[in-house]
């Protein structure tokens, strides 16, 4: 099943071209680099979901805490690891 992740944008490691700007997530700790081309208007401490490496949307900080807890309740995040 391929869902969206909620996870905190911590840092914007290229912000030169809105194209290929890319950032580090967090995902309750753990800390992945992804695509925000389809969020140029993301700042640092945004919530975002992610899918397939990419940032698709900003979300709100309550209904992404409130999505992470349900993911992790149905057991969904066993491969954010790797």
């Amino acid at each position: 099943m391929c869902l969206s992740i909620p996870g905190k944008l911590e840092e914007i490691l290229s912000s030169d071209d809105d194209i290929f700007r890319t950032g580090k997530v967090s995902f309750d700790g753990v800390i992945k680099e992804v695509s925000l081309a389809l969020v140029p208007e993301v700042k640092t401490g945004d919530y975002v979901l992610v899918h397939a490496g990419a940032a698709i949307s900003i979300i709100d900080e309550v209904e992404a805490k409130k999505t992470f807890e349900i993911l992790k309740e149905l057991d969904e995040l066993n491969d954010l690891d790797n």
